[in-house]
């Protein structure tokens, strides 16, 4: 690290941010989680204003006019709308350093990324967070992130599996000395389950749903096993053949049966990810078990399926949506210590 930085890094308040499909976390170094809002920006498509970010522009998703969209500037985990995602960070960079952000030095900051991204993309987000006010960019694989953030023995000779589950990906890992070892991820998520529960609710109660309202179904009476005492809500959308609102109620075992595919992928994910894991590691991951991670592990009795699928113990980590937004905050601390964890600069992410 240079003087400079070191100098600068006394004063510039660093932030780590968890750059998710669904929401997007920011973590500053001394002070914790700062913002939690929806990765949602609302912009008026006849001035190219943009109106609204987070959770105010999330409120308009769905109910907008013509000429007001509400974007979700990434999918997948990776950034679909660079100058829409610079928008969203530079608001978020500015909501920490609102108080004398004219003086301050502009902020060292840590982001979370998929596994799978490419160096385009890669560079995308250093771009974006650049111009969006950062003095220094620094990427952090995601389940790298999550198993800092669950204190994980990351930097030992010990093998540790994390499944972070966003909205977009899931990522699967094995990690042990600094490194992964076994990376998968899947462009399968909480999103897809959400997309499920449209098409089932399409196909069996002839009712449209919008993507807000299949969500909350999900966190109501989303499940991944039976239930001895099935939850059940009330739906509300458009009858497909009248075309009028409509109300029917949907229970637990519909959910299960319409997010059953998106389970089995990300299980059968797992299990190919402890077949090409080392044998060694695999002792280690018996003892450990594996740690679930991401809003996506949060649905009703995927730690059991996992656990009944691998023969491995899961259990999910301490709050496990901020996991990764808290990684990079550990990360943060101390960034020379954990600099074989980041992921390579596309560019050296320094503004000139």
């Amino acid at each position: 690290m240079s003087l400079s930085d070191r100098f600068f890094g006394k004063f510039s308040q660093d932030i780590g941010i968890d750059l998710g499909t669904a929401n997007t976390l920011v973590y500053v170094r001394g002070k914790g989680i700062v913002i939690n809002e929806p990765s949602v920006v609302a912009i008026n498509t006849n001035t190219k204003q943009v109106l609204a970010i987070g959770k105010e522009a999330q409120r308009m998703v769905g109910k907008t006019p013509a000429h007001i969209v509400a974007i979700r500037p990434l999918r997948d985990g990776v950034i679909s709308d660079f100058e829409v995602t610079e928008q969203m960070l530079k608001y978020f960079i500015q909501q920490v350093h609102q108080e004398g952000f004219n003086i301050m030095p502009r902020p060292r900051v840590v982001v979370g990324l998929p596994a799978s991204v490419t160096e385009v993309e890669r560079r995308a987000v250093e771009e974006a967070a650049l111009r969006a006010g950062a003095r220094r960019v620094f990427l952090i694989e995601e389940a790298m992130a999550a198993a800092i953030g669950s204190r994980l023995p990351v930097h030992e000779a010990t093998g540790t599996m994390v499944v972070d589950i966003g909205g977009g990906t899931t990522e699967v890992a094995v990690i042990s000395l600094g490194g992964i070892v076994v990376s998968k991820t899947l462009r399968v998520a909480g999103d897809e389950m959400n997309e499920s529960i449209i098409q089932y609710a399409r196909d069996n109660f002839n009712v449209l749903l919008g993507e807000r309202t299949a969500e909350q179904i999900k966190i109501r009476i989303g499940t991944a096993i039976d239930l001895p005492d099935p939850l059940e809500t009330p739906i509300r959308g458009r009858d497909l053949v009248t075309g009028l609102p409509k109300e029917v109620i949907m229970n637990s075992m519909q959910v299960k049966e319409a997010v059953g595919r998106t389970i089995h992928t990300i299980v059968e994910a797992v299990k190919d990810s402890i077949e090409e894991t080392p044998p060694e590691l695999i002792s280690d991951i018996i003892e450990y078990g594996i740690i679930l991670a991401g809003g996506g592990g949060l649905l009703r009795g995927l730690d059991q399926v996992l656990t009944q699928a691998t023969q491995i113990t899961t259990r999910l980590t301490d709050d496990p949506l901020t996991a990764v937004v808290r990684g990079t905050g550990f990360v943060l601390e101390d960034i020379e210590a954990v600099q074989e964890m980041l992921l390579p600069s596309a560019h050296g992410a320094r503004l000139r």
